[in-house]
Order: C-alpha cells, then sequence, then structure tokens
C-alpha cells in the first residue's frame, strides 16, 4: 500500500525528497501542489520532472478521495460523506452565506462523548481520522475555491485526537499549507479540561468553541456525561485561562432544550458563572432528539434568555438554523453506504 503525502509537513517532505535523491527544493514544490493547489494526483505536480514523480508514485500517492455522496439543503448547505478507511465514513458540510463559505469538518469517524442531545454519539466510536484525512474534507470539496471559514465541530471531538488535530490545524494554517489565517478557524469541544490548558499553550489564535450548554453540573451531567470527569467549575477555569493566556474571545454554545435548561433561572446561573469573561453566547435550538425526548425551545424563550444575559453584560445571539431539512436526515447517508458495503 503507498503511503499518504497529504498530512505531512514541509519538514517531512524535505526528508521524503532527500530519501528519494531529489533535490531539496522539491520539497517547496510538493507541498504547493498538496495545499495551494490541491491536486489530487502526482501526475499533476508538472513543475516536478517525469523522472521524480515517478519516484514518487513508487512510494506514495497523495492521498486525496473525492465524496462519495452528498445531500443538498433548499438553502444551499450540502453534507458530504467522505470515505475514510475501509467501510468507514465521515460527513463534512458546506455552509454558504453571504459574506462568507464555511465548511465544517469531522475530526472522528463516530464519538466516545455520547451527548444525550447529539446523534454522532449514537453510532458509538470508531477511530481517530489522520490529519491528512481532515485535510482531505477541504482539498476535495467542490466548493473549496470559495471556502472562507473552517469550523471543527463534525463528527467526533477534535481534543480526544489532539495530536493529529494539531498537526492538521498547523498545515492548515502555515504559509507552506493552505495558509489560512487562524482567525478564521473554529474549533468545538465538549470540555476536555487538561486539553483545553494544552491548546492555550500552543496559542494558535483559533476561536474556542465550547458545548456548555448548562449552567450547573446537575443538568449538565444529565445531557453530558463528560461532565461527570471535568465538573463545570474546572472547565471554566481552564476557559479562563485559554482566554487570558491567548487574548482570544471563547465561544460558549448553548443548546436551548424546551424544560430543561431555557428557564430565567438557568439565564441568571449562567450569566453569574460567566461574569466578567472574555466570552459570547451562542444559543442554539436544539434538533429534537426523539430518544430522549428533547425539544427545541420557542422563539420567545430564546429571546428571554438573551434578554437577562445582555443585563448581566454577556453578548448573546441566537445561531441561524440551516440545513434543517437535511439536518433532521442526520447519518442518513452514512447508513446508506455502510449498508451498501
Amino acid at each position: 500500500m503507498k503511503q499518504p503525502l497529504l498530512g505531512l509537513t514541509l519538514t517531512e517532505l524535505q526528508a521524503v525528497v532527500k530519501n528519494l535523491g531529489m533535490p531539496g527544493f522539491a520539497a517547496k514544490q510538493i507541498a504547493s501542489w498538496l495545499y495551494g493547489k490541491k491536486v489530487a494526483s502526482i501526475d499533476e505536480m508538472t513543475n516536478l520532472s517525469l523522472k521524480h514523480r515517478e519516484l514518487l508514485k513508487d512510494i506514495y500517492e497523495v492521498g486525496g478521495e473525492a465524496p462519495v455522496d452528498a445531500m443538498r439543503s433548499v438553502d444551499g448547505t450540502v453534507k458530504y460523506l467522505y470515505r475514510v478507511g475501509e467501510g468507514h465514513y465521515v460527513e463534512a458540510v458546506y455552509i454558504p452565506e453571504e459574506d462568507r463559505a464555511t465548511l465544517c469538518v469531522s475530526s472522528q469517524v463516530g464519538c466516545k462523548m455520547n451527548c444525550k442531545f447529539c446523534m454522532t454519539g449514537k453510532q458509538g466510536f470508531t477511530g481517530n481520522l489522520t490529519a491528512g484525512q481532515i485535510i482531505n474534507q477541504i482539498n476535495s470539496l467542490p466548493e473549496r475555491d470559495k471556502l472562507t471559514n473552517v469550523v471543527m465541530m463534525g463528527m467526533g471531538e477534535p481534543l480526544d485526537n489532539y495530536n493529529q488535530v494539531i498537526r492538521f490545524l498547523r498545515l492548515v494554517s502555515s504559509q507552506e499549507g493552505m495558509n489560512l489565517g487562524m482567525r478564521h478557524i473554529s474549533l468545538s469541544t465538549c470540555g476536555l479540561v487538561d486539553r483545553i490548558y494544552d491548546l492555550a499553550e500552543e496559542n494558535l489564535q483559533l476561536t474556542l468553541s465550547v458545548s456548555l450548554h448548562a449552567p450547573n453540573n446537575a443538568i449538565r451531567s444529565r445531557t453530558m456525561p463528560v461532565n461527570q470527569k471535568y465538573p463545570i467549575e474546572e472547565l471554566l477555569k481552564a476557559c479562563r485561562y485559554y482566554a487570558g493566556r491567548t487574548g482570544r474571545r471563547i465561544s460558549f454554545e448553548y443548546a436551548m432544550i424546551d424544560g430543561v435548561n431555557d428557564s430565567d433561572g438557568c439565564a441568571k446561573e449562567l450569566a453569574a458563572r460567566l461574569k466578567g469573561m472574555l466570552c459570547h453566547v451562542n444559543l442554539i435550538p436544539v434538533n429534537p432528539v426523539r430518544e430522549a425526548g428533547y425539544q427545541k425551545s420557542g422563539r420567545e424563550r430564546q429571546q428571554a434568555f438573551i434578554r437577562i444575559l445582555e443585563r448581566a453584560g454577556i453578548t448573546a445571539t441566537v445561531r441561524r438554523t440551516l440545513g434543517a431539512d437535511i439536518n433532521a436526515s442526520c447519518g442518513q447517508l452514512r447508513r446508506k453506504h455502510l449498508k451498501e458495503g
């Protein structure tokens, strides 16, 4: 089996060309083809000599793979399905808007965290993606040239795949890579406290989105099992450290669940928890979860929640609902191809 070039750093590409007896400058040429021009094959690397391309092809391949299926929303949102290894699939979601185009990428096949309002966790966990497999979701995207932003909010918990995710982030943001500014990248975590401290020391200047979804341990532990290991007090302490270390505002994701976490009391408790922190609260009308009996909060309840937070000096918005018609079919593409396979 040939080794993939996608996911290799410039230093690693320099070792590749050295081992093959190619000139040193070829490493930058290959990096440009992989991450700048996003080629699908070594044959497309036309500023390499035919001899050197053949040398590369004996051992390596680009390692990219186009989406195997897609589901399109009436609002332009597109959910793509990518094959990752034998019999495994992940989804990436392309979200076009007036002033930006965002791709939501996956970092794992399935997820261990089992948040009660998330369908991915109900699929179980299969494995981590490599940096190359994460990058491929961008490289092989039909709309890749329109992209302005990347969010790590797809399948999986990014900080549970820490080393490959950091490699991906450095590749996607480096000049020898895709040269996408870190301020155009967001990473969402359910709250792995130890890794939030690690990420703070990386000082990557990305936007950290923390899935909070509750103002206290009682509610959060019922909806998010990770809270049993990392209570909300420890999580918010890590978040304050991250904001102070990086100077970056944290975005707290808060899924509004009717009758569970959307009361005035919850809003006041949340405001007290976040007081003085460099942060923003992003309210998300939860997708209905039949197994848990969850329904989204009504618009009036959302606005009342926002008013309480804003009176406490905390900015809050309600996330726009895009791709609702395909979100209702969450996992349909993956199940279809798993069945066919």
